[in-house]
């Protein structure tokens, strides 16, 4: 068989070439692909960064607030104003809560609080309240949570509430006022339960379980008392 080298160098230049203009071709396609229909992409996923930045607390968020903390502001207000209720009669008029949206240094913005003292006209950051005044604060603001929910839970009653310690803290009339709130709730149906090392409360709680510690382990006592 007589193999015809001429012609079959011809085939693989005309291959060459045709290979050649095939990317060129592909090339032009590309660059026109590229500056019309990546263009709208483009801006697509420029404008979801800026979403996506906004929902982070950055970027043009000057407040430096997250979706979940906006969302969960809108719930803290309404917090505030129940616990606001509260707080005015266990503080005899003086204070109630208001939510802020203020930053605080560098940090992020959305659940602050701040305590408005009618006494002096002043809304206050919450660190500034003393021991007392913060267990009062703390206190409102959990049986606030308790009737928002309450009230948006189709009436479905939160039944018990336990506050674990922070009386000892409080000046005698400051007491008197905290538990004429708790006696309130039980009276209510509720139930209260306290725990603490104040003698004073002995008094004013009918049923207790006190713990008593030992060498050999803790000891409990159940007591009623009829006031």
């Amino acid at each position: 068989m007589t193999t015809n080298w001429a012609g079959a160098r011809v085939l693989v230049a005309g291959m060459k070439k045709s290979g050649l203009a095939s990317a060129q071709l592909l090339a032009g396609l590309g660059a026109r692909v590229k500056a019309t229909d990546l263009k709208p992409l483009a801006e697509k996923a420029a404008e979801a960064k800026r979403i996506a930045d906004l929902a982070a607390g950055l970027g043009a968020n000057t407040l430096r607030m997250t979706l979940s903390s906006f969302v969960l502001a809108a719930r803290l207000e309404e917090v505030a104003a129940a616990a606001s209720e509260r707080l005015l009669k266990m503080t005899s008029g003086r204070y109630s809560l208001v939510h802020t949206d203020a930053r605080r240094g560098a940090g992020r913005s959305g659940l602050g609080l701040l305590a408005c003292d009618s006494w002096t006209g002043v809304n206050r950051d919450t660190s500034t309240l003393s021991g007392g005044e913060t267990f009062l604060a703390s206190l409102a603001l959990a049986l606030g949570l308790a009737d928002v929910v309450t009230a948006e839970a189709a009436g479905t009653r939160i039944e018990a509430l336990f506050v674990d310690e922070g009386f000892g803290s409080l000046d005698e009339d400051t007491l008197e006022e905290v538990m004429s709130v708790l006696d309130g709730l039980r009276e209510g149906g509720r139930m209260v339960g306290i725990v603490s090392h104040v003698a004073e409360l002995r008094q004013r709680i009918p049923a207790q379980v006190r713990v008593r510690k030992g060498q050999a382990g803790s000891h409990l006592t159940v007591l009623t008392h009829t006031f």
